[in-house]
């Protein structure tokens, strides 16, 4: 399936495809978390006859429902509009000090002033952790802010190698 993806500066995403069943739909992501899905009529692709309006949480659950990896990757969209800015993966090593530990303990932002948006569990994707998740061997960390922050919480969690 192909998909649109076009930038709107200093809103966030849109991205738009065509059902099987050649229906538009769109959905616009913004920078704060809150996204829009929008249907299309098939005469009009530029008035939508419906629209869904969700905030962060409801965007959360509706990810992990239809498969949270689209999360990473609409972070890795946003990094981009923002020059200095990266995201990148880290995963946790079974020999960090902070496998078995909590997110909080980690003093990431204080320590780093990178943020960790996102934990990828296996198929699973914790979007906006809290601090008292707790972290496991084999995490991978979505991280997003300069490059020497996201190096610095490579540093911090015991990281050998990361990708992005």
């Amino acid at each position: 399936m192909d998909v649109t993806e076009t930038m709107l500066p200093g809103v966030g995403m849109r991205y738009e495809f065509t059902t099987r069943h050649g229906e538009l739909m769109g959905i616009i992501a913004y920078r704060d978390g809150k996204m829009d899905l929008l249907a299309y009529e098939e005469d009009d692709p530029d008035e939508p006859i419906g629209m869904v309006r969700l905030n962060r949480v409801e965007v959360e659950t509706l990810a992990e429902i239809l498969g949270a990896p689209r999360i990473t990757a609409r972070i890795a969209d946003l990094a981009k509009e923002i020059p200095g800015l990266v995201s990148a993966h880290v995963g946790i090593p079974i020999h960090s000090p902070f496998a078995g530990k909590t997110l909080g303990d980690t003093h990431c932002r204080t320590e780093t002033g990178a943020s960790i948006v996102a934990i990828v569990r296996g198929d699973r994707v914790v979007s906006a952790p809290q601090p008292d998740e707790l972290l496991s061997a084999d995490d991978v960390l979505v991280v997003i802010g300069t490059e020497s922050g996201v190096e610095a919480v490579q540093q911090l969690i015991g990281v050998t190698q990361s990708w992005s």
